[in-house]
């Protein structure tokens, strides 16, 4: 009889996860959508690149709010079971507070572990997956951003202006290309962007290249030439982020800057210099050590079983408990940035959860005798 209560009491609390994380995920996921329309309407790529990259950051969005969704799901189910006077099933059934209590945490570390997992694996897999839709993106909607009288930088290293723009074709076209070894200035009368097995080229007719730099200066005329613009990239970082990095390659990184002291060494795509300790040091706690404010957010929330809901402090204990669990959930996200401000910094704040986790659920049977 205990097992299908508490099976009862944990399938309610799931489904009411399930369903209040995913309807924040989808909002803000929305809300930063129109943020990436960025990626369409200034870097040039296409729309099928935009839906990959949004869609691949809701893992990202979903864990972020993972702590404060499994608060307000264990809150709500356990303050509906209060105002319904269902946990008397529990007390009936020869259950402890305390015994009621031991369950919910066992609960607690299966989503701690869920988190760990999102957080150390799937986050950053799915976040370089983002990335790579946008290095291997062909600059689908380059043509479209050209404007006429307008210097056009959307590609990286290249600049274009030009006079007049009829449908495809260009007319006196004015070109800084910075990516060759000597910068070159490339003016043409003609121009028009093709197409060829996704690759774009931008050809050009009846003008001059000049070759600046190295203290040498040497021009020639053409008739026709062309520019393959799959050799270069948009603006848009496609280097990954330290978000977007392997957390065994990061923990590796943080090894040589602590205790070789590398100056810089690469780590696959991860540049190892001291610059960047901080934010290894803020993204490594993400992943490992901020999932251990589950069990916290757990203890605080069982708070509310206390008191029934026919005793006159329990509205009070309720609005108590919600505030502290909120309080808790912010502390989470601020601590973030409390781990790199010091050795001693980093080590209190990787303990706060488990200290204050311990001292709660003390603090709880303590109560718990009181009330009793």
């Amino acid at each position: 009889m205990k097992k299908i209560i508490f099976n009862n009491l944990f399938k309610e609390i799931v489904l009411f996860f399930i369903a209040c994380s995913v309807t924040l995920t989808l909002i803000v996921w929305i809300l930063q959508a129109v943020n990436f329309l960025d990626i369409v309407s200034e870097d040039g790529h296409s729309i099928a690149t935009y839906f990959m990259y949004s869609f691949m950051n809701i893992p990202k969005i979903f864990n972020k709010l993972l702590l404060l969704s499994f608060f307000l799901s264990l809150f709500y189910i356990l303050t509906l079971y209060e105002d319904r006077n269902q946990t008397l099933i529990f007390w009936i059934n020869g259950i402890s507070k305390s015994q009621f209590l031991n369950s919910l945490i066992y609960l607690s570390f299966l989503f701690l572990i869920f988190s760990f997992f999102l957080s150390f694996f799937i986050v950053p897999f799915t976040q370089d997956k983002a990335r790579s839709f946008i290095r291997s993106s062909s600059l689908e909607f380059f043509p479209s951003l050209i404007k006429p009288k307008k210097f056009i930088d959307t590609v990286e290293n290249l600049t274009i202006f030009l006079d007049e723009k009829n449908k495809d074709s260009l007319k006196n076209i004015i070109i800084k290309d910075s990516k060759a070894s000597n910068s070159q200035l490339i003016i043409a009368k003609q121009g028009f962007i093709s197409s060829n097995e996704d690759k774009k080229f931008l050809n050009l007719n009846e003008g001059i290249i000049i070759n600046y730099g190295n203290q040498n200066l040497t021009s020639f005329n053409f008739e026709k030439t062309r520019l393959n613009l799959s050799n270069y990239n948009t603006k848009t970082t496609i280097t990954p982020k330290i978000q977007e990095t392997k957390s065994k390659t990061i923990i590796k990184c943080i090894n040589l800057l602590y205790f070789d002291n590398e100056i810089v060494r690469k780590i696959e795509n991860l540049k190892c210099q001291k610059n960047i300790l901080k934010n290894l040091t803020q993204e490594i706690y993400k992943r490992i050590f901020l999932p251990f404010y589950i069990p916290l957010i757990c203890i605080i929330s069982c708070f509310v079983i206390l008191k029934s809901s026919s005793d006159s402090g329990y509205r009070a204990l309720k609005y108590k408990v919600f505030l502290l669990g909120i309080f808790f959930v912010i502390l989470a996200q601020i601590s973030i940035n409390m781990v790199s401000l010091s050795n001693f910094f980093g080590i209190a704040t990787i303990l706060i959860p488990i200290v204050i986790s311990t001292i709660v659920y003390f603090l709880f049977i303590f109560k718990m005798k009181g009330e009793s």
